[in-house]
């Protein structure tokens, strides 16, 4: 069975492909307490931007939603590369940045709890990844979404639509 998307569908698909990441991502941040490094927590920063991107899109004439799309692949092209980066860092082939720790945490309620979040927090660097499937880290996950998340946008743009399916 073949399914075509019409373009204000393929923006909220894209949307909603977003969110399931950036949603992933705090996942394993609240759940699973992997605190995110810089490098990560920059790599959030084009979904939050495709985002409202792709909602406004969604709901303007046709015209603008393709040119929304267009952006949205370009913002996910952005991602990749950060992607690539953050990937080619945590396997050495590049040096990351030198102030490259970890996210900052919960906050602490006095100077007890403070003292004790300090003793209980690891400094995360960007350099070593915290996590792997398939060989992949977080960052080599997120290259690959965001090729696929920049492709669909395209597509969607190129053709005024998509089919999904069969």
């Amino acid at each position: 069975m073949s399914l075509r998307l019409n373009l204000r569908q393929a923006a909220l698909t894209v949307v909603l492909g977003a969110a399931a990441t950036i949603g992933g991502a705090l996942v394993f941040e609240h759940v699973f307490g992997y605190v995110p490094c810089k490098l990560c927590l920059i790599q959030r920063n084009p979904y939050y931007l495709a985002m409202p991107v792709g909602l406004v899109a969604a709901f303007l004439p046709s015209r603008w939603t393709r040119l929304g799309l267009w952006l949205i692949a370009l913002i996910f092209l952005v991602s990749a590369g950060l992607g690539a980066y953050h990937s080619g860092v945590e396997w050495g082939f590049f040096a990351g940045p030198s102030d490259c720790g970890g996210g900052a945490g919960a906050g602490a309620g006095n100077v007890g709890d403070f003292l004790s979040q300090l003793q209980n927090t690891r400094v995360v660097s960007c350099t070593e990844a915290a996590w792997r499937f398939l060989g992949l880290s977080l960052a080599g996950w997120n290259l690959l979404i965001s090729l696929g998340l920049a492709a669909f946008a395209a597509k969607a743009a190129a053709d005024k639509g998509i089919a999904v399916g069969r």
